[in-house]
């Protein structure tokens, strides 16, 4: 599998994502500064966490004005694999890629803790090394992480499917308590319709490694790596 990270001035989870790729592939993803031209034979983009631009106007919406976004939005034209996460999920927002927007949390502070994550839909490049309805631990670090859209864009996305992730308690469940930042439905990730692009804002790559404190997300990279194999 051949992967890129995009480097945005202000990008400071590039290097957790590249651990997280390497022990799930074997082979080190290409780092690519924001101004670099997308190299072709790629199987994934990653548009990682941090405070692109200093999150100056809304989160991710100067890095989605960028020039490589245009070709990232070629690639998913051709049908290539898009993963966001954190700040990289608010640019895919920002760029159209997907629906919606990212509001400030509800209870107006940053947030930093680990939450629990069921997975609303098997069988994908990014989730086919769970079943439906697991659930798996997360950090989350981020200060505009609400998910929020119009109602029949939540429609949409619950019945075509397009919810990847879900805030939940131990037990699994979607409580108030569990939704902390006070996304809409406890949504913490979406698919696009393709299934080809995945945006989420909690951190799976904070946990691939024993070192890490657990490898709670390293199915997400072991489902990318088994599904997106280069000819």
């Amino acid at each position: 599998m051949k992967a890129a990270i995009i480097v945005f001035p202000g990008t400071n989870r590039e290097r957790d994502m590249r651990i997280a790729l390497k022990r799930a592939t074997g082979r080190e993803p290409l780092m690519l500064f924001h101004r670099e031209p997308l190299p072709a034979g790629l199987d994934l983009v990653v548009l990682a966490g941090g405070f692109s631009y200093g999150d100056y106007l809304r989160c991710g919406a100067m890095a989605a004005q960028s020039p490589i976004m245009r070709e990232v939005k070629e690639f998913a034209a051709r049908g290539g694999h898009i993963l966001g996460v954190c700040n990289g999920f608010q640019i895919l927002i920002e760029a159209g890629l997907l629906p919606g927007g990212l509001l400030r949390n509800a209870s107006l502070r940053f947030l930093s803790m680990d939450c629990i994550l069921r997975v609303e839909r098997a069988g994908t490049a990014f989730t086919s090394r769970w079943q439906k309805g697991a659930t798996f631990r997360a950090p989350m670090a981020h200060g505009d992480g609400n998910y929020f859209a119009d109602e029949a864009t939540l429609d949409r996305l619950e019945g075509e499917g397009l919810v990847a992730f879900r805030y939940v308690n131990e037990a699994g469940e979607a409580t108030e308590a569990a939704n902390r930042n006070g996304s809409a439905r406890n949504i913490a990730g979406i698919f696009s319709p393709n299934l080809r692009i995945c945006g989420l804002m909690p951190h799976p790559e904070d946990l691939v490694d024993e070192l890490m404190g657990g490898t709670d997300g390293l199915p997400m990279f072991e489902s990318l790596a088994e599904s997106l194999v280069s000819a």
